[in-house]
């Protein structure tokens, strides 16, 4: 299984904007009509990723029908691989790809070493898998997964009893020196700057001797709909998840049941089509759509709204329209005032939308996004207002006074929802170039190719 590998870019988001590779980059199609598009879409990487771990560590083999196929999926499953699960493709319905069998180890073993990309789900999830092998597992990734911050994991495995060497750096590279084995129990932990330290130990959690409980110590604690997620997979292979107060989660120790599950389709990965319906004009319509989900994207269907867009659904599909353009040429799209703590993962997307808008926004809670895959607060700064726009970086967030915006270069800093807003904007705005559009493939390798469709 070959993975491609995406070289980090020096992050310099308020250096100049001089070219320095000679690569040409993708141009981003101008919408030359409005849309009206129905698509579909591959499977979730965050339902995807947490299912191959549960598989992994499961009391006998599962399928996972039409996960997802992308860079973050296939580093998860080397990495599970490489501690001794057998994976096994079938052929899939869903048209994105192979079913997968997942058959977990007599016995993980460790004396290896994880690559972990730019995959924050990786470098979070896997190492208390790895604490359950016997041996050593060195964690590495990307220059920029260097950057990323790893404290919450590593300060709770150590606090469970693992052996862990990070030469003091709270962050990758690391080693966990597993034996076999983990007592669990109590364990206090500042998840302030990721949901994902709290995912990682829950998803093992049942594996701990002792079980797990877990208890949150900071201020505040970004994305609780991913912990949602986490649990209800949790629970569906009859696990016992309790939170008897809010920050404090306890996991029954024992077995993780073996199950077939299928994958919904990625509604993070669904923003910048419906979005794009909003600034293009017209309507886009995401198939497949689920009725009930924990997925961060399914508040598109609230936010948008926001915006001034009409949102329908119908039975297992979306449609976004347009709003009304308005007399004076604008298109109709309202300012907004907006906490998207709970949703940080669209907020790239979202901050491209406002910035079309008749008025200001601001969007606030999502100072923790300067820890994704870049510092995104900075990246869409630069990036906008490297193109003419007027954004203003906030203790906690973005300001975004709609200016007119003129085309030129779009780095995506090897984020794929940077890359995405980059083709966002550039619906709008003639001459945008994304400078690494295939950082798309860390979650949806069909993107350009969707885009395209959504745009014929």
């Amino acid at each position: 299984m070959q993975i491609s590998k995406y070289s980090e870019p020096e992050f310099d988001p308020y250096g100049d904007r001089r070219e320095t590779e000679p690569d040409p980059g993708w141009l981003a199609p101008v919408a030359t009509a409005p849309l009206d598009s129905v698509l579909a879409l591959p499977g979730s990487k965050s339902l995807t990723n947490r299912e191959l771990v549960l598989a992994a560590l499961a009391d006998g083999p599962s399928t996972l029908h039409a996960p997802l196929w992308s860079r973050d999926s296939e580093l998860m499953i080397d990495a599970l691989r490489a501690l001794g699960t057998t994976f096994e493709r079938m052929p899939g319905a869903g048209g994105f790809g192979d079913d997968l069998r997942v058959i977990p180890a007599d016995e993980l073993l460790g004396s290896t070493t994880v690559e972990c990309g730019l995959a924050g789900t990786v470098m979070r999830f896997v190492p208390p898998v790895a604490a359950l092998a016997l041996g050593p597992t060195t964690f590495d990734g990307d220059e920029g997964a260097r950057r990323r911050p790893m404290g919450g994991s590593i300060d709770g495995l150590r606090a469970l009893g693992v052996d862990l060497d990070d030469d003091r750096r709270g962050a990758l590279p690391f080693t966990v020196h597993g034996t076999g084995r983990v007592e669990g129990g109590v364990v206090e932990l500042d998840a302030s700057a990721s949901s994902q330290f709290v995912s990682g130990l829950l998803l093992s959690g049942a594996r701990f001797e002792r079980g797990l409980d877990l208890r949150h110590t900071g201020e505040r604690l970004p994305s609780l709909p991913h912990i949602e997620m986490t649990i209800e997979t949790l629970r569906a292979r009859g696990i016992e998840v309790a939170s008897p107060e809010p920050g404090r989660w306890v996991v029954e120790p024992g077995p993780i049941r073996a199950i077939d599950v299928a994958i919904e389709p990625d509604l993070s990965n669904a923003a910048p089509f419906l979005v794009a319906a909003v600034v293009a004009g017209g309507r886009v319509t995401v198939a497949g759509w689920p009725e009930t989900t924990t997925q961060v994207g399914a508040q598109l269907e609230q936010l948008l709204p926001r915006f001034g867009a009409r949102v329908e659904r119908e039975g297992d599909r979306l449609t976004v329209h347009a709003p009304e353009r308005s007399g004076d040429g604008g298109r109709g799209i309202r300012g907004v005032d907006l906490d998207l703590s709970e949703a940080g993962e669209l907020v790239p997307n979202l901050v491209a939308l406002a910035a079309f808008a008749d008025g200001p926004s601001t969007i606030t809670g999502i100072g923790h996004i300067r820890h994704h895959e870049t510092d995104r607060l900075a990246a869409l700064v630069a990036e906008l207002n490297g193109l003419g726009g007027d954004v203003h970086e906030l203790e906690d967030g973005l300001r975004i006074v709609p200016a007119p915006l003129h085309g030129g270069p779009w780095r995506a800093y090897a984020d794929h929802r940077m890359a995405t807003t980059g083709a966002i904007v550039g619906l709008a705005v003639d001459g945008v170039i994304v400078d690494d559009i295939g950082s798309t493939s860390k979650t949806l390798p069909q993107f350009t190719a969707l885009w395209e469709q959504m745009l014929a």
